[in-house]
Protein backbone atom coordinates (compact mmCIF):
# COMPACT_ATOMS: atom_id res chain seq x y z
CA UNK A 1 0.00 0.00 0.00
CA UNK A 2 1.29 3.45 -0.66
CA UNK A 3 0.26 6.86 -0.06
CA UNK A 4 -2.20 7.69 -2.76
CA UNK A 5 -3.80 3.93 -2.42
CA UNK A 6 -5.52 6.15 0.49
CA UNK A 7 -5.95 9.40 -0.91
CA UNK A 8 -2.82 11.21 0.20
CA UNK A 9 -1.89 13.66 -1.91
CA UNK A 10 1.53 14.65 -0.64
CA UNK A 11 1.81 18.46 -2.24
CA UNK A 12 0.98 19.45 -5.82
CA UNK A 13 3.46 18.13 -8.32
CA UNK A 14 2.86 15.26 -10.94
CA UNK A 15 4.59 12.28 -10.16
CA UNK A 16 5.93 9.69 -12.61
CA UNK A 17 4.32 6.73 -14.12
CA UNK A 18 5.90 4.44 -11.08
CA UNK A 19 6.06 7.69 -8.56
CA UNK A 20 9.22 5.94 -7.62
CA UNK A 21 13.23 6.73 -8.14
CA UNK A 22 13.01 4.04 -11.26
CA UNK A 23 10.88 6.77 -12.60
CA UNK A 24 14.15 8.51 -13.87
CA UNK A 25 15.49 6.13 -16.69
CA UNK A 26 18.33 3.74 -16.29
CA UNK A 27 18.29 4.14 -12.36
CA UNK A 28 17.85 0.24 -10.85
CA UNK A 29 16.86 -0.74 -7.28
CA UNK A 30 17.52 -3.66 -5.19
CA UNK A 31 16.59 -5.25 -2.00
CA UNK A 32 18.23 -8.18 0.66
CA UNK A 33 16.29 -8.39 3.33
CA UNK A 34 17.34 -10.27 6.36
CA UNK A 35 14.55 -11.47 9.01
CA UNK A 36 15.08 -14.68 11.27
CA UNK A 37 14.75 -15.25 15.07
CA UNK A 38 12.42 -14.58 17.49
CA UNK A 39 12.53 -13.58 21.28
CA UNK A 40 15.46 -12.66 23.66
CA UNK A 41 18.39 -11.09 21.88
CA UNK A 42 21.09 -12.98 21.76
CA UNK A 43 24.22 -11.36 20.10
CA UNK A 44 25.82 -12.97 17.06
CA UNK A 45 22.52 -15.06 16.56
CA UNK A 46 19.36 -12.92 16.83
CA UNK A 47 16.69 -11.82 16.23
CA UNK A 48 17.85 -10.55 12.95
CA UNK A 49 16.00 -8.18 11.14
CA UNK A 50 17.77 -6.00 8.72
CA UNK A 51 19.15 -6.20 4.87
CA UNK A 52 20.95 -4.23 2.40
CA UNK A 53 19.51 -2.00 -0.74
CA UNK A 54 21.78 -0.93 -3.78
CA UNK A 55 20.47 1.75 -6.23
CA UNK A 56 22.49 1.59 -9.33
CA UNK A 57 22.58 4.77 -11.00
CA UNK A 58 22.59 3.07 -14.68
CA UNK A 59 23.51 -0.38 -15.65
CA UNK A 60 26.35 0.38 -17.71
CA UNK A 61 29.16 0.18 -15.51
CA UNK A 62 29.41 3.46 -13.36
CA UNK A 63 33.09 2.86 -12.88
CA UNK A 64 33.12 3.59 -16.75
CA UNK A 65 30.69 5.95 -17.13
CA UNK A 66 30.42 7.84 -14.40
CA UNK A 67 27.93 10.80 -13.58
CA UNK A 68 27.72 14.23 -11.10
CA UNK A 69 27.02 14.04 -7.68
CA UNK A 70 26.56 15.93 -4.99
CA UNK A 71 26.11 15.83 -1.23
CA UNK A 72 24.43 17.28 1.94
CA UNK A 73 24.92 16.50 5.48
CA UNK A 74 21.91 18.05 7.88
CA UNK A 75 23.26 16.43 11.03
CA UNK A 76 26.18 14.65 10.88
CA UNK A 77 25.44 11.75 13.29
CA UNK A 78 25.83 9.09 10.65
CA UNK A 79 28.03 7.58 8.07
CA UNK A 80 28.48 7.70 4.17
CA UNK A 81 31.26 6.26 2.61
CA UNK A 82 32.49 7.80 -0.49
CA UNK A 83 31.50 11.39 0.05
CA UNK A 84 35.02 12.64 0.30
CA UNK A 85 35.36 12.08 -3.33
CA UNK A 86 31.91 13.28 -4.16
CA UNK A 87 33.04 16.75 -2.38
CA UNK A 88 36.35 17.32 -4.44
CA UNK A 89 35.54 15.74 -7.88
CA UNK A 90 32.08 16.05 -8.18
CA UNK A 91 31.50 12.93 -9.66
CA UNK A 92 29.78 9.26 -8.51
CA UNK A 93 31.44 6.46 -9.66
CA UNK A 94 30.31 3.47 -7.56
CA UNK A 95 26.38 2.08 -7.07
CA UNK A 96 24.78 2.97 -3.68
CA UNK A 97 24.75 0.88 -1.19
CA UNK A 98 22.61 1.37 2.18
CA UNK A 99 22.64 -1.19 5.08
CA UNK A 100 22.35 -0.89 9.09
CA UNK A 101 25.38 1.16 10.59
CA UNK A 102 27.20 -1.93 11.59
CA UNK A 103 27.24 -3.38 8.19
CA UNK A 104 28.79 -0.40 6.15
CA UNK A 105 32.15 -2.11 5.74
CA UNK A 106 31.00 -5.33 4.50
CA UNK A 107 28.95 -3.76 2.05
CA UNK A 108 31.68 -1.64 0.53
CA UNK A 109 33.80 -4.13 0.66
CA UNK A 110 31.71 -6.25 -1.20
CA UNK A 111 30.37 -3.63 -4.04
CA UNK A 112 34.14 -3.81 -4.30
CA UNK A 113 34.55 -7.08 -5.21
CA UNK A 114 31.68 -6.63 -7.69
CA UNK A 115 33.61 -3.59 -9.22
CA UNK A 116 37.01 -5.67 -9.41
CA UNK A 117 35.69 -8.98 -10.98
CA UNK A 118 33.10 -6.66 -13.80
CA UNK A 119 36.00 -4.46 -14.67
CA UNK A 120 38.60 -7.43 -15.14
CA UNK A 121 41.84 -8.22 -14.06
CA UNK A 122 44.54 -5.92 -16.20
CA UNK A 123 42.43 -2.65 -14.44
CA UNK A 124 44.64 -0.91 -12.56
CA UNK A 125 42.40 1.33 -10.74
CA UNK A 126 40.41 1.48 -7.12
CA UNK A 127 37.15 1.71 -6.29
CA UNK A 128 35.50 4.05 -3.53
CA UNK A 129 31.89 3.17 -3.05
CA UNK A 130 28.87 5.17 -1.28
CA UNK A 131 27.57 3.50 1.30
CA UNK A 132 25.04 5.13 3.74
CA UNK A 133 23.47 3.55 7.04
CA UNK A 134 20.75 4.17 9.76
CA UNK A 135 20.93 1.59 12.93
CA UNK A 136 18.39 -1.33 13.46
CA UNK A 137 19.67 -2.11 16.52
CA UNK A 138 16.03 -1.44 18.52
CA UNK A 139 14.78 -4.42 16.54
CA UNK A 140 17.58 -6.06 14.53
CA UNK A 141 20.78 -8.12 16.65
CA UNK A 142 22.80 -5.35 15.07
CA UNK A 143 26.02 -6.15 16.83
CA UNK A 144 25.79 -9.56 15.46
CA UNK A 145 27.56 -8.52 11.99
CA UNK A 146 24.51 -10.88 10.20
CA UNK A 147 25.08 -8.92 6.67
CA UNK A 148 27.59 -10.77 4.03
CA UNK A 149 28.79 -10.26 0.67
CA UNK A 150 26.52 -12.79 0.05
CA UNK A 151 23.50 -10.35 0.73
CA UNK A 152 25.00 -7.87 -1.52
CA UNK A 153 25.80 -9.39 -4.49
CA UNK A 154 22.06 -10.60 -4.23
CA UNK A 155 20.18 -7.01 -3.28
CA UNK A 156 22.59 -6.22 -6.98
CA UNK A 157 21.20 -9.32 -8.80
CA UNK A 158 17.91 -8.36 -8.23
CA UNK A 159 18.31 -4.62 -9.00
CA UNK A 160 15.57 -3.60 -11.50
CA UNK A 161 13.56 -0.48 -13.08
CA UNK A 162 10.37 -1.43 -12.26
CA UNK A 163 8.64 -1.08 -9.11
CA UNK A 164 10.47 -0.54 -5.91
CA UNK A 165 9.22 -2.83 -2.93
CA UNK A 166 8.98 -0.13 0.39
CA UNK A 167 8.41 -0.72 4.01
CA UNK A 168 10.39 -3.48 5.75
CA UNK A 169 12.75 -4.14 2.78
CA UNK A 170 15.91 -4.05 2.49
CA UNK A 171 17.93 -1.74 4.80
CA UNK A 172 14.88 -0.70 5.84
CA UNK A 173 13.60 -4.30 7.14
CA UNK A 174 14.40 -2.85 10.91
CA UNK A 175 14.01 0.65 11.11
CA UNK A 176 11.25 3.00 13.15
CA UNK A 177 10.17 6.86 11.92
CA UNK A 178 8.63 8.93 14.24
CA UNK A 179 7.73 5.73 16.19
CA UNK A 180 5.97 3.76 13.91
CA UNK A 181 7.39 1.01 11.95
CA UNK A 182 9.62 3.20 9.27
CA UNK A 183 11.93 1.65 6.71
CA UNK A 184 12.19 2.26 2.58
CA UNK A 185 10.35 4.65 0.66
CA UNK A 186 10.31 6.26 -2.62
CA UNK A 187 8.58 8.55 -5.22
CA UNK A 188 9.28 10.75 -8.03
CA UNK A 189 8.27 14.03 -9.66
CA UNK A 190 7.52 15.28 -13.26
CA UNK A 191 9.25 18.61 -13.59
CA UNK A 192 9.48 21.80 -16.00
CA UNK A 193 6.62 20.66 -18.19
CA UNK A 194 7.66 17.37 -18.11
CA UNK A 195 11.11 17.78 -19.54
CA UNK A 196 12.98 15.89 -16.39
CA UNK A 197 12.07 13.65 -13.71
CA UNK A 198 13.33 13.93 -10.22
CA UNK A 199 13.47 10.51 -8.26
CA UNK A 200 14.12 10.00 -4.44
CA UNK A 201 14.63 6.88 -2.32
CA UNK A 202 15.01 6.99 1.43
CA UNK A 203 15.91 4.89 4.54
CA UNK A 204 13.70 6.41 7.11
CA UNK A 205 14.47 5.78 10.82
CA UNK A 206 14.38 9.45 11.89
CA UNK A 207 12.46 11.25 13.98
CA UNK A 208 9.46 11.96 16.87
CA UNK A 209 5.90 10.98 16.91
CA UNK A 210 4.82 14.06 18.08
CA UNK A 211 6.75 15.99 15.12
CA UNK A 212 4.86 14.03 12.56
CA UNK A 213 3.13 15.65 9.91
CA UNK A 214 1.79 15.12 6.55
CA UNK A 215 0.90 17.45 4.33
CA UNK A 216 1.13 19.78 7.08
CA UNK A 217 -1.41 17.62 9.56
CA UNK A 218 -0.21 17.09 12.56
CA UNK A 219 -0.78 13.62 12.24
CA UNK A 220 1.73 12.53 15.27
CA UNK A 221 -0.13 14.11 18.06
CA UNK A 222 -3.74 12.65 16.53
CA UNK A 223 -2.31 9.37 16.52
CA UNK A 224 -0.22 9.54 19.53
CA UNK A 225 1.15 7.25 21.77
CA UNK A 226 -2.17 6.35 23.42
CA UNK A 227 -3.15 5.48 19.88
CA UNK A 228 -0.59 3.58 18.97
CA UNK A 229 2.31 2.69 21.54
CA UNK A 230 5.90 3.64 20.85
CA UNK A 231 8.53 0.64 20.38
CA UNK A 232 9.38 0.26 23.86
CA UNK A 233 12.99 -0.04 24.47
CA UNK A 234 14.79 -2.32 26.93
CA UNK A 235 15.05 -0.73 30.48
CA UNK A 236 19.26 -0.61 30.18
CA UNK A 237 18.74 0.93 27.37
CA UNK A 238 19.92 5.18 26.52
CA UNK A 239 17.95 4.92 23.33
CA UNK A 240 15.54 7.54 23.23
CA UNK A 241 12.66 8.57 20.79
CA UNK A 242 14.32 10.88 17.84
CA UNK A 243 17.77 9.16 17.81
CA UNK A 244 17.98 7.84 14.64
CA UNK A 245 18.54 8.48 11.23
CA UNK A 246 17.61 9.14 7.50
CA UNK A 247 19.10 8.57 4.42
CA UNK A 248 17.87 10.14 1.34
CA UNK A 249 19.42 9.79 -2.63
CA UNK A 250 18.13 11.95 -5.21
CA UNK A 251 18.14 10.88 -9.12
CA UNK A 252 17.81 13.42 -11.82
CA UNK A 253 17.80 12.90 -15.38
CA UNK A 254 18.38 16.79 -16.11
CA UNK A 255 21.77 17.87 -16.93
CA UNK A 256 23.21 18.89 -13.54
CA UNK A 257 26.57 20.09 -13.24
CA UNK A 258 27.99 18.97 -9.57
CA UNK A 259 27.13 22.39 -7.57
CA UNK A 260 23.67 21.90 -9.12
CA UNK A 261 23.68 17.91 -7.07
CA UNK A 262 24.63 19.67 -3.98
CA UNK A 263 21.94 21.97 -3.92
CA UNK A 264 19.18 19.32 -4.86
CA UNK A 265 20.90 17.21 -1.79
CA UNK A 266 20.25 20.12 0.21
CA UNK A 267 16.41 20.29 -0.58
CA UNK A 268 15.88 17.16 0.03
CA UNK A 269 16.50 18.04 4.16
CA UNK A 270 13.64 20.31 3.11
CA UNK A 271 11.06 17.79 2.69
CA UNK A 272 12.35 15.93 5.77
CA UNK A 273 11.68 19.08 7.75
CA UNK A 274 8.13 19.15 5.81
CA UNK A 275 7.56 15.72 7.59
CA UNK A 276 8.65 17.11 11.47
CA UNK A 277 12.44 15.71 10.53
CA UNK A 278 14.71 18.39 12.85
CA UNK A 279 17.76 16.74 11.92
CA UNK A 280 18.41 16.01 16.37
CA UNK A 281 21.67 16.08 17.76
CA UNK A 282 21.75 11.85 17.28
CA UNK A 283 20.81 11.24 13.96
CA UNK A 284 22.65 11.20 10.87
CA UNK A 285 20.88 13.02 7.96
CA UNK A 286 23.04 12.28 4.92
CA UNK A 287 21.79 13.32 1.20
CA UNK A 288 23.42 11.96 -2.24
CA UNK A 289 21.88 13.81 -5.26
CA UNK A 290 23.42 12.42 -8.61
CA UNK A 291 21.96 13.63 -12.47
CA UNK A 292 22.10 11.18 -15.37
CA UNK A 293 22.02 13.59 -17.83
CA UNK A 294 25.94 13.51 -18.81
CA UNK A 295 27.84 10.62 -18.47
CA UNK A 296 31.58 11.20 -17.63
CA UNK A 297 34.07 8.67 -19.86
CA UNK A 298 37.08 7.44 -16.92
CA UNK A 299 39.92 5.81 -17.61
CA UNK A 300 39.94 2.38 -18.57
CA UNK A 301 42.61 -0.24 -18.82
CA UNK A 302 45.14 1.18 -21.88
CA UNK A 303 42.59 3.63 -22.61
CA UNK A 304 42.34 7.42 -21.16
CA UNK A 305 39.62 9.38 -20.98
CA UNK A 306 39.37 11.86 -23.97
CA UNK A 307 40.91 15.26 -22.83
CA UNK A 308 37.73 17.52 -23.57
CA UNK A 309 34.30 16.64 -23.03
CA UNK A 310 30.93 17.64 -24.40
CA UNK A 311 28.58 18.49 -22.05
CA UNK A 312 25.28 20.04 -21.24
CA UNK A 313 24.40 22.00 -17.97
CA UNK A 314 20.69 23.35 -17.64
CA UNK A 315 20.79 27.15 -16.16
CA UNK A 316 21.06 27.76 -12.74
CA UNK A 317 18.25 30.63 -13.65
CA UNK A 318 15.66 27.19 -14.35
CA UNK A 319 16.32 25.33 -11.57
CA UNK A 320 13.71 26.39 -8.84
CA UNK A 321 11.47 23.75 -10.55
CA UNK A 322 13.74 20.73 -9.63
CA UNK A 323 14.17 22.02 -5.99
CA UNK A 324 10.09 21.49 -5.68
CA UNK A 325 10.11 18.82 -7.09
CA UNK A 326 12.90 17.08 -4.74
CA UNK A 327 11.39 18.28 -1.53
CA UNK A 328 7.85 17.01 -2.48
CA UNK A 329 9.22 13.76 -3.91
CA UNK A 330 11.28 13.66 -0.13
CA UNK A 331 8.20 14.53 1.94
CA UNK A 332 6.14 11.63 -0.38
CA UNK A 333 8.71 9.07 0.06
CA UNK A 334 8.63 9.29 3.89
CA UNK A 335 5.03 9.00 3.90
CA UNK A 336 4.74 6.16 1.44
CA UNK A 337 7.61 4.13 3.99
CA UNK A 338 5.65 4.40 6.98
CA UNK A 339 2.48 3.52 4.93
CA UNK A 340 3.98 0.40 3.37
CA UNK A 341 5.79 -0.60 6.51
CA UNK A 342 4.08 -3.31 8.49
CA UNK A 343 4.15 -4.08 12.38
CA UNK A 344 7.30 -6.01 13.14
CA UNK A 345 8.29 -8.29 16.48
CA UNK A 346 12.16 -7.91 16.88
CA UNK A 347 14.38 -8.37 19.47
CA UNK A 348 13.07 -8.97 23.23
CA UNK A 349 9.59 -8.65 22.06
CA UNK A 350 10.38 -4.93 21.31
CA UNK A 351 7.47 -3.95 18.51
CA UNK A 352 7.41 -0.79 16.12
CA UNK A 353 3.66 -0.49 15.14
CA UNK A 354 2.48 0.05 11.60
CA UNK A 355 0.48 3.83 11.16
CA UNK A 356 -2.76 2.45 10.74
CA UNK A 357 -4.07 3.36 7.60
CA UNK A 358 -7.62 4.47 8.65
CA UNK A 359 -6.21 6.69 11.61
CA UNK A 360 -3.67 8.62 9.28
CA UNK A 361 -6.77 9.00 6.83
CA UNK A 362 -8.85 10.16 9.81
CA UNK A 363 -6.38 12.75 11.28
CA UNK A 364 -5.60 14.40 7.64
CA UNK A 365 -9.46 14.43 7.22
CA UNK A 366 -9.77 16.38 10.63
CA UNK A 367 -7.59 18.98 8.71
CA UNK A 368 -8.64 18.72 5.40
CA UNK A 369 -5.46 17.61 4.40
CA UNK A 370 -5.71 14.82 2.80
CA UNK A 371 -4.30 17.02 -0.17
CA UNK A 372 -2.22 19.45 -0.14
CA UNK A 373 -4.10 22.55 -0.53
Amino acid sequence: MRARDLGVIVGSGTPGPLNSITDVSGVLVGHCTIVAGSGQLVRGQGPVRTGVTVVLPHADGIWTEQLYAGCHTLNGNGEMTGLAWVREGGTLMSPVGLTNTHSVGVVRDALVGIEVEQRGPTEIDWALPVVGETWDGLLSDCNGFHVRAEHVRAAVAAASGGTVDEGNVGAGTGMVCHGFKGGIGTASRVSDGGAYTVGVLVQANHGVRARLAVNGAPVGMVVDPVAVPLPAAPESSTVAEGRGSVIGIVATDAPLLPHQCRRLAQRASLGIARTGGAGEHSSGDLFLAFATGNRIAASTYGSPPPRVQELQALSDAFIDPLFHATIEATEEAVVNALVAAETMTGRDGITAHALPPDLLVNALDRYGRRAAS
